[in-house]
């Protein structure tokens, strides 16, 4: 069999859509500055898509700030890996502010959080050790523990129960082994929004000899009292050991980084094979980074203006009788009970009467018969913007419990 035929005929469970969704519902195309008033297929549409959590992609001391350093460096510089010439002053200044914020000892810059997370994992076990996770954990993780030819085991999404049960059979293992345990969660939830209970996990450590590694790339900048992560907010960084956060959403940018304590740091440093292997992060992209980081914390007013923006759209949406699940954080689900078509007109009433652009997630992402709009509130969003919403909402609701979607695809204009 030609490996090719894969591609041709087994398409996956969204590529069978591929011929009615292109350009519409997946790969759409947003045109403009980045705001929360964008063009959509020639349209203006209030967009509740982008994870620019405290509106710094298009903030005027940011644009200046990336501006400032493509004139001046381009894109290329530094040429190379970090380890073999990619290495500067100001990666090595980005690694302090943030290892300083998220109370680190040390920091680690990473290309991008995706590859960063799976080298993480793949550096830190062996196949001595057993990694216990959650059974959310976003598609990284996944990634990142199939390189583990070592045991792993899964609990359900924040069942803590569960957990002590899977650290039990992991800690018989080791026993044999002479490995180690590490448990891995998320701080925020991006898909649903809801915490991992970070608190109840570290808990366990005095039960259960583990090590905890936090993927909090939605919570760095918009949870604690300084933003400094979902661990902040429970009060627990001394007992978080590795902290995973990301540029791409509060920071509106490209990048990541890991934080440690130092000999942990400097391990990864020495041994992550997608840096390592990589390119070093670009000197537009450092130096925009810093100038975020800056704002991060020298302007809460951002995280205000982001939490009253949550605040008011989440209360009213279920004031309205939309289910918005165990939401503790700026992610904002809108949990509907629906099909893929239903979905699809859904979406369509949306952007075109509406005017509203959100995402939609069906199955695989989520159980057939869901439908999730995720909407993505910033602190750029005004009032009016969330009742506007709140009532379309409404309206959407009211549409899908009286079967108005009941078709197929809606025809793409």
């Amino acid at each position: 069999m030609d490996i090719f035929d894969k591609c041709i005929n087994r398409m996956g469970p969204l590529g069978i859509y591929a011929d009615q969704a292109h350009g519409y519902y997946t790969f759409p195309k947003l045109e403009g500055e980045i705001a929360p008033r964008m063009m959509f297929r020639g349209k203006e549409r209030l967009t509740w898509s982008l994870n620019n959590y405290l509106g710094l992609a298009n903030h005027p001391e940011v644009r200046k700030a990336d501006a400032k350093a493509a004139a001046e460096y381009g894109m290329a510089y530094p040429m190379g890996a970090r380890m073999m010439s990619g290495q500067t002053k100001f990666h090595e200044q980005l690694e302090n502010e943030l290892a300083d914020f998220v109370g680190r000892e040390a920091a680690y810059l990473l290309n991008y959080g995706y590859q960063g997370m799976v080298s993480i994992i793949d550096q830190l076990v062996d196949r001595k050790d057993v990694i216990v996770y959650d059974s959310e954990a976003h598609a990284c993780i996944i990634d990142g523990m199939r390189l583990h030819i070592g045991k792993r085991f899964v609990y359900p999404h924040n069942n803590i129960e569960n957990l002590k049960k899977q650290l039990s059979r992991a800690a018989k293992i080791i026993g044999q082994t002479g490995g180690g345990i590490l448990v891995i969660t998320e701080g925020v939830y991006g898909m649903s929004g809801d915490l991992g209970k970070l608190d109840e996990i570290v808990a366990l450590k005095k039960d259960y000899n583990f090590r905890l590694l936090v993927d909090d790339a939605h919570g760095f900048g918009t949870m604690g009292p300084t933003g400094a992560g979902a661990d902040e907010h429970f009060g627990v960084q001394n007992e978080v050991d590795v902290f995973f956060g990301t540029f791409a959403k509060s920071m509106a940018g490209i990048g990541a980084f890991v934080a440690a304590k130092k000999e942990i740091i400097k391990y990864l440093a020495y041994n992550l094979r997608s840096q390592i292997y990589a390119k070093s992060l670009p000197m537009p992209m450092v130096m925009g980074a810093l100038k975020r980081l800056e704002l991060l914390r020298s302007k809460p007013e951002l995280k205000d203006n982001l939490w009253k923006v949550v605040n008011a759209l989440q209360n009213g949406l279920k004031a309205n009788g939309m289910n918005i699940g165990n939401t503790e954080s700026p992610v904002t689900p809108v949990v509907l009970n629906g099909t893929i078509p239903e979905a699809t007109q859904i979406t369509y009433d949306l952007r075109e009467n509406y005017n509203i652009f959100c995402s939609i997630v069906t199955y695989p992402v989520v159980p057939k018969g869901v439908i999730i709009l995720r909407l993505i509130p910033t602190a750029v969003h005004t009032m009016e913007d969330v009742e506007y919403t709140i009532n379309a909402f409404a309206d959407i609701k009211k549409k899908l419990d009286a079967k108005a979607y009941k078709q197929e695809f809606a025809e793409i204009v």
